[in-house]
């Protein structure tokens, strides 16, 4: 068997364990993991300030991935480093699985930028080759769980428009083969704040 087949099969096995450990997740021990988790986040997993995100709802898989990469040092943020430096990976699992049970609230938007932003994230910007969010993100925002492509649902468009900064910027890296940081380096900031907008206002 040639290497990038061996490479792709032991990819396959890492995400069919990963969607394994988290259907066996204890969400009741993932509550009790979050009680420091609620004085960003949110005791529902809704944060109040607009620069942390809501955890409410979010993909499991996703925010998984998230907190490993934090412990691991691959998502750089201080403050996030130093909370999942003191979790468990079976804690990691239970938390995820707990923030995917909880229901996002209801984000507040620029409604003038809706129709810019809907234009991008469904068609992306063939001037500048964007490609369409639509396609990793899903028609209503949900995103791709399998995948870890995460939910943008309600989610603060705020914290959107700063992470698409940080991925154009370089300071956030954990994307796959630079997926993000490569449409994000050809937007504008007025594009940015547009498909920010959109997806905040998606349910």
């Amino acid at each position: 068997m040639k290497a990038r087949h061996i490479k792709a099969v032991m990819l396959g096995l890492t995400g069919l364990m990963a969607v394994t450990s988290l259907q066996a997740a204890d969400i009741e021990a993932g509550k009790a993991k979050t009680a420091l988790c609620a004085g960003c986040h949110g005791a529902d997993g809704n944060s109040v300030n607009v620069i942390w995100p809501k955890l409410a709802g979010q993909n499991a898989a996703y925010t998984a991935k998230q907190l490993m990469e934090f412990k691991s040092g691959k998502r750089a943020d201080a403050t996030m480093q130093g909370m999942a430096a003191t979790i468990t990976d079976e804690d990691v699992i239970n938390v995820a699985a707990y923030y995917a049970s909880l229901t996002p609230a209801d984000a507040k938007f620029d409604e003038a930028l809706l129709a810019t932003g809907q234009s991008i994230y469904q068609g992306g910007i063939a001037d500048i080759a964007v490609s369409a969010c639509i396609g990793c993100h899903s028609p209503d925002g949900s995103g791709n769980d399998a995948a870890k492509f995460p939910s943008l649902q309600k989610q603060h468009p705020e914290y959107i428009a700063a992470q698409l900064q940080k991925f154009k910027d370089g300071t956030r890296s954990n994307d796959a083969g630079k997926m993000m940081r490569n449409i994000a380096a050809r937007m504008s900031d007025k594009e940015i704040q547009a498909v920010s907008a959109y997806v905040a206002a998606l349910k």
